[in-house]
């Protein structure tokens, strides 16, 4: 079995920033690059943190991970972004043990996305996860949560209609351009970014709105060619940008920049143009509105577009809340039976040791004594007794803590597993999921 000793006052956290209590421009300033979440794990393990994952979408940026203080985790956070402590205390949450897994559950399920039953969380979520195990920052307790998280994540999307209908970030802006713009059709589209959510954006232009001047830009052409052969659109190169958007009647931008990439000096405009900035941090600077006819509208906005398809996967809440209790429910008994193994074992080693004394003596009292017809028939017994206990510290009315002291203080095994020692789990994450 895996060794988990750990420092008793390590606490398994939950901490970060989202849409709720988080701007845009807050937002912005915690979000995380490919690279600096790299530099982040990199630091983490240097600085002697076991385990944590870290997220960071255009809604949120968390960390979940094992720290004797969350000021720890926030430091991370804070030195690989450009938010500051003082920042973060004012929009941030931060969750413990059992309200952390309640949490992590929660966001990868869709019930906390800004558009509920977004799924695209999850993803984010195992590639946090994978990242983090290529650097050896994921211990056993963490590997199971996401496991079970994922797990949940496939159930609710498979078993419950919560993620029925076409909404999410990239179908809200569709949506809003076809309600906006007359003759949608006929309209030249320019898309300048060609990430997930440019992707998706596109796929949803294509589909929905039948329009055949639909031009993709991208700093890396090669990968706007690859998006624009499999939905049969243009591409122009990054230096035609500004050509480009003079002849644009809709400029949805969805880049991963760090900072603006589309400002008023770029727009020399003929005619009205619609602005959707679809990035974190923000890619379009306020200062386009001072331009006569731009229209500038951000990602937030276009979450809170609600409709009949939203409403309706409201009513599948309940249903998936109760696959997420089976699952918490599930890695509870994993818990509890990483809390009372100890018990069992020093209750073998104790049983062991007494049938031991005991045939050594029948062997100097009896002649002619069968050794290993005894060990066999002993070591039986033994596995039957533990096995009875071990279905009692298992049945969710036992009470646990109870049982086991009852168990230590009987068959004098305190020394062996000590009074009031916490489970390899509990002592190493001090979590309490009961």
């Amino acid at each position: 079995m895996e060794n988990f000793n750990m420092s008793k006052t390590t606490t398994f956290y939950a901490l970060g920033l989202s849409y709720k209590k988080a701007d845009a421009t807050i937002r912005g300033k915690f979000s995380l690059d490919t690279k600096a979440q790299s530099d982040l794990l990199v630091q983490a393990k240097s600085e002697g943190i076991e385990s944590l994952i870290v997220t960071s979408t255009c809604n949120r940026t968390e960390i979940y991970g094992f720290a004797n203080h969350p000021y720890e985790l926030i430091k991370l956070l804070c030195e690989n972004s450009n938010g500051s402590v003082e920042e973060f205390r004012e929009v941030a949450y931060i969750y413990k043990n059992q309200e952390a897994v309640n949490h992590m559950f929660r966001v990868g399920t869709g019930l906390d996305s800004q558009i509920l039953g977004d799924f695209e969380i999850i993803s984010q979520i195992k590639n946090a996860f994978n990242h983090s195990k290529l650097e050896g920052l994921v211990n056993t307790f963490l590997d199971r949560l996401v496991n079970s998280v994922i797990q949940a994540s496939k159930k609710i999307k498979t078993d419950t209609e919560i993620s029925s209908g076409a909404t999410s970030v990239s179908f809200a802006s569709v949506q809003y351009i076809i309600r906006n713009v007359e003759d949608i059709g006929n309209k030249n589209i320019l898309l300048f970014g060609t990430g997930k959510i440019g992707r998706n954006t596109c796929e949803n232009l294509v589909k929905h709105t039948k329009n055949g001047h639909i031009t993709l830009i991208n700093r890396t052409k090669n990968k706007a060619e690859i998006l624009a052969g499999k939905l049969n659109v243009i591409v122009k190169d990054y230096a035609n940008l500004q050509e480009e958007i003079q002849q644009a009647d809709v400029l949805v931008v969805a880049t991963g920049a760090q900072n603006p990439t589309i400002d008023k000096t770029l727009l020399n405009l003929k005619k009205p143009l619609l602005i959707l900035d679809l990035s974190i941090p923000r890619n379009v600077n306020p200062d386009v509105e001072q331009i006569p006819g731009v229209t500038l509208i951000h990602l937030d906005y276009l979450s809170q577009i609600t409709d009949d398809t939203l409403e309706r996967r409201k009513q599948h809440i309940p249903a998936a809340e109760a696959i997420i209790e089976d699952m918490k429910l599930e890695l509870n008994t994993w818990v509890n039976g990483r809390k009372y193994a100890p018990t069992i074992h020093a209750l073998k080693a104790k049983l062991s040791d007494i049938v031991a004394g005991e045939l050594a003596f029948q062997k100097k009292k009896t002649s002619n004594f069968d050794e290993a017809q005894a060990d066999l028939i002993s070591s039986r017994i033994i596995q039957k007794i533990t096995n009875q206990f071990a279905t009692h510290l298992k049945n969710e009315n036992t009470s646990l803590d109870e049982s086991i002291e009852f168990i230590e203080k009987v068959f004098q095994i305190g020394q062996l597993a000590p009074k009031n020692t916490p489970s390899p789990v509990e002592e190493k994450y001090k979590i309490n999921l009961s």
